[in-house]
């Protein structure tokens, strides 16, 4: 844990712990009163944390906390996402708020199984402990917005202007295309959204209605990977690519 993440509303002044985070500050980080530690608000600032108790009964840890005054922007990047087989998308919860997302699109494909979209996986008190985890990791206090979407088509055509407003959208695509430093050369500015398919990959239909919505086609090459393999590389490629335009 590089960051602790506190409840919205958390405030300067004393925050009392008794829970997990409790545990891991003491039998983790064997934390003694004035250390500090790296705090932060869910959607909030960052600031420290110094250590002013620790109860010898019980495990409560008390912090006194001071925030920054400024909130971290959102990630530049989104993410639309074929949703993959459940055991998947649990261990790609948190990699992918570590990696940084500002809004997670997971939706339906030719090769996507039905029954993937009635997964406990997808339920809010599941995924946004992983996802807590993963800003925790990064040390960053933005939570990625998620939306599930059954209708590809109708998300496409109708809904992703008023999901994402990002003036670049890359299409993943195995194949003979730019790669991502390539089409992001002349796009520094601006939020990026990327579409990443099934481990089948998108079909001609939907590859097309993405084309036709402003996606352009990039690659790592002709291999065709795996979703998780592929949203981690290609997350790291882009947030490279947005940070370092022209490197």
């Amino acid at each position: 844990m590089n960051l602790l993440l506190l409840p919205p509303g958390t405030s300067d002044g004393a925050v009392t712990l008794s829970d997990s985070q409790a545990g891991h500050l003491r039998s983790v980080l064997g934390v003694a009163p004035g250390d500090t530690v790296r705090v932060g608000v869910i959607d909030g600032p960052m600031g420290t944390g110094t250590v002013v108790h620790l109860d010898a009964t019980t495990p409560q840890v008390v912090l006194q906390c001071q925030f920054d005054t400024t909130i971290p922007d959102a990630p530049r990047v989104d993410l639309l996402l074929a949703l993959p087989r459940p055991k998947v998308m649990k261990r790609l919860w948190a990699q992918l708020a570590a990696l940084g997302v500002g809004r997670i699109m997971l939706t339906n494909a030719e090769k996507v199984e039905r029954p993937y979209f009635d997964t406990h996986v997808l339920e809010e008190s599941v995924y946004r402990p992983l996802l807590l985890e993963g800003l925790q990791q990064a040390r960053d206090t933005r939570v990625p917005l998620v939306t599930v979407h059954r209708q590809f088509r109708k998300l496409v055509e109708d809904e992703l202007d008023g999901l994402s407003n990002a003036r670049t959208r890359l299409l993943a695509d195995p194949g003979a295309h730019p790669s991502p430093a390539t089409a992001l050369r002349e796009h520094a500015a601006g939020r990026v959204l990327l579409a990443v398919g099934p481990d089948g990959g998108w079909n001609d239909f939907e590859r097309g209605l993405l084309i036709g919505q402003g996606f352009g086609p990039i690659s790592m090459g002709t291999r065709t990977l795996r979703t998780d393999t592929a949203c981690v590389a290609l997350l790291a490629l882009v947030h490279d690519a947005v940070t370092r335009p022209g490197a």
